[in-house]
């Protein structure tokens, strides 16, 4: 009987301290009680996304930038993305000229492309050449914006030296990134996280630059000038999203955007799936235009009632009716960015037209140049466009 009852008191024992233990747990994991008047702390979970800016807060941060004018930029030595900026073709020197020519009418902005590769290939290198870059920029008072992935034209990049340019032809060594292989394989995946969360990281505190388009064009399919994986709009819509928030993720500081470029923006319902990632995504708008001026100027009152800053990151193509004439002064009417396709020629060739890819430019120059500002000398291709440029910007009163 004495065994029992210390059995039984043993039992009680262990059940008191068993309760004892479980409250103690429950309190520790309730959260704190609140005093009267106190504010409620929001505890951020690991799988909550970060929105993008709200309209207000894109507002107060266009406000406090001058009127953006600038070029979509590659310095005359580079073909393409990679030859910009691979530690063996990297050319400081001439990117501080070229910058200053930019500067000496105006320009504020540059539209920069990267390449998933190049972090591959030597993360610290790549971080210390555009560090390079940015301080080079600064000296000219030029703020660029920087373009992490691309879907246009050669969807085979490959390190080390590039091609020579293809005689005659508009932008023939250009690159997508990333690559068709990489985009088709989800266990490329981390790595385009990696490099994406890797320079938004080190660079996304950064004042010296502007802004980040996550993806040039992301549903373009080429045209036929070369062959894009099947489902390559798919799986680009599947990354998308991601990739603006392994951006917001890794601390980016500027706005990021994605620019819309085809289609009919006027109402949300007539928007195709990429279009409504882009713009349901983006901090800023911005958008793409090759038309005549009251195209350009219709683009922009479709995209007006979204409520936020408006940014042209590409126009200006002189043979298909887009010129700085019929473009830049609405573009200023309305405070929109604007940011022209090329500043000076060179090896990409992107001041021969798109149908250079048909019949080559092998024997003559074209008639109109199609994109760039400068010849390749820093003469201006068209005084008159310099001094449009010149007075719009205010440069011209300096």
């Amino acid at each position: 009987m004495r065994s029992v009852r210390r059995i039984a008191a043993g039992i009680a024992t262990m059940l008191l301290f068993a309760c004892g233990v479980c409250a103690v747990a429950e309190k520790s994991a309730r959260p704190p009680e609140r005093r009267p008047g106190q504010a409620r702390i929001a505890v951020p979970q690991k799988s909550e996304k970060i929105p993008r800016w709200s309209a207000e807060k894109a507002h107060e941060w266009y406000a406090k930038q001058p009127w953006l004018v600038g070029s979509n930029y590659t310095p005359a030595t580079a073909s393409n993305e990679l030859e910009m900026w691979q530690a063996e073709t990297f050319d400081p020197k001439r990117i501080d000229l070229e910058l200053g020519w930019a500067e000496s009418i105006g320009l504020n902005t540059m539209r920069v492309f990267l390449h998933d590769l190049l972090w591959r290939q030597d993360a610290a290198g790549f971080s210390k050449r555009l560090d390079k870059f940015l301080a080079i920029c600064a000296k000219h008072r030029i703020r660029p914006m920087l373009v992490l992935f691309d879907s246009v034209w050669d969807p085979d990049p490959k390190l080390g030296p590039q091609a020579p340019p293809r005689p005659g032809v508009h932008n023939s060594r250009w690159l997508q990134s990333p690559g068709a292989k990489a985009l088709e394989d989800r266990a490329e995946y981390p790595r385009l996280e990696a490099y994406v969360r890797g320079v938004v990281g080190k660079f996304g505190r950064d004042e010296r630059i502007l802004a980040w388009d996550v993806w040039n064009e992301p549903d373009n399919t080429n045209g036929g000038s070369y062959t894009d994986p099947k489902d390559k709009v798919e799986r680009v819509n599947e990354l998308l999203p991601k990739v603006f928030a392994w951006a917001r993720e890794a601390g980016a500081q500027q706005p990021l955007t994605s620019g819309v470029w085809h289609g009919d923006w006027s109402d949300p319902a007539k928007l195709g799936a990429t279009e409504k990632i882009q713009l349901d995504e983006s901090d800023v708008i911005s958008f793409h235009n090759y038309d005549k001026g009251e195209e350009f100027e219709k683009r922009i009152g479709w995209l007006q009632p979204y409520g936020r800053p408006l940014i042209c990151t590409e126009y200006m193509a002189r043979g298909n009716g887009s010129t700085f004439e019929g473009s830049l002064p609405i573009a200023k009417k309305y405070g929109v960015g604007a940011i022209n396709w090329g500043l000076v020629a060179g090896k990409t060739q992107t001041y021969l037209p798109w149908d250079s890819w048909k019949n080559p430019y092998t024997d003559r120059e074209p008639e109109v140049w199609f994109h760039e500002i400068f010849r390749n000398d820093g003469k201006p291709y068209k005084e008159e466009e310099v001094t449009l440029i010149k007075n719009l910007t205010g440069r011209g009163a300096k």
